[in-house]
């Protein structure tokens, strides 16, 4: 094999796999070879092949509203930079798995929206069986609302070029060249709904491995075949940095101690203003 495509090979190798990881802080999560840090089903109380980094629950706390981020400021730029069309149904995947809470379909707009015509033809038509229970009150209430948010959006923390360029010399420098380091960094808050308190505040934070135009040095049809995983790695970072949040959140939640405030909530508090 000449010098030139064996050095071209290796790269490629040490591209992938740098390429095929996210990481999140703490080393809480990892993606592996799953295309994202959530995986696999949730069924009822039932998980299969869920990560197994996941905090769990023994008992659920409650139900929980999430926000699918559509109406935020961060939903727009973040699809179009990592080709993401929705971040909400993996979280709501990871909260059922972990049976820390039981999933509502409040909160996402679009769903909440199917589900109240479905119901409300089922309920009026008059072209459904009898007896379909269809009448007023089977819906179930959120206790809880979870609403995440994108802080930092796959920053480039550029800090694989000068590795890749010297372990592989001058094949190496072109590759490292395209390859970057990306970092997110989110939160997920949650909110009592019935006081409008706020419970828990959580961040998470990882990084993965852009290769990018780096494909490019191996000819046009290797390029052609994984250009879709060099947009992969952005919303593989941001998916486990959610996890992680998450993660945290579960492990606050199972040690919560309720905040306190003499006199009681929202009744003047302690920090008086002068007359």
């Amino acid at each position: 094999m000449p010098k030139s495509i064996s050095l071209r090979a290796a790269a490629l190798a040490a591209s992938l796999v740098l390429a095929g990881c996210a990481t999140a802080g703490g080393g809480l999560i990892s993606t592996g070879t799953a295309p994202t840090a959530a995986t696999g089903a949730a069924g009822g109380a039932t998980s299969v092949n869920a990560n197994a980094s996941l905090e769990r629950c023994d008992a659920p706390l409650g139900t929980l509203a999430v926000d699918d981020g559509r109406g935020k400021e961060w939903y727009a730029s973040f699809g179009a930079a990592t080709k993401v069309t929705s971040i909400e149904p993996l979280i709501r995947l990871a909260v059922q798995q972990s049976n820390c809470f039981v999933i509502t379909s409040i909160g996402n707009n679009r769903t909440e929206s199917k589900l109240s015509n479905i119901t409300d033809k089922q309920r009026n038509s008059g072209e459904f069986r009898a007896g379909s229970r269809q009448q007023k009150g089977q819906r179930v209430a959120a206790d809880y609302y979870m609403e995440p948010a994108i802080i930092i959006d796959n920053d480039s923390t550029g800090q694989l070029a000068a590795g890749v360029g010297g372990l592989f010399g001058s094949v190496g420098a072109l590759v490292g060249g395209a390859m970057q380091s990306k970092a997110s960094v989110v939160t997920l808050t949650m909110f009592d709904i019935r006081s409008g308190v706020q419970v828990s505040i959580s961040e998470g934070n990882s990084t993965a491995t852009n290769f990018g135009a780096a494909l490019g040095a191996f000819g046009g049809n290797t390029a052609g075949g994984l250009g879709g995983f060099s947009r992969t790695p952005e919303g593989k970072a941001t998916v486990a940095a959610f996890m992680d949040a998450y993660n945290n959140m579960v492990i606050s939640l199972r040690n919560y101690k309720a905040q306190e405030v003499k006199g009681g909530l929202g009744r003047g508090g302690r920090l008086k203003v002068g007359s």
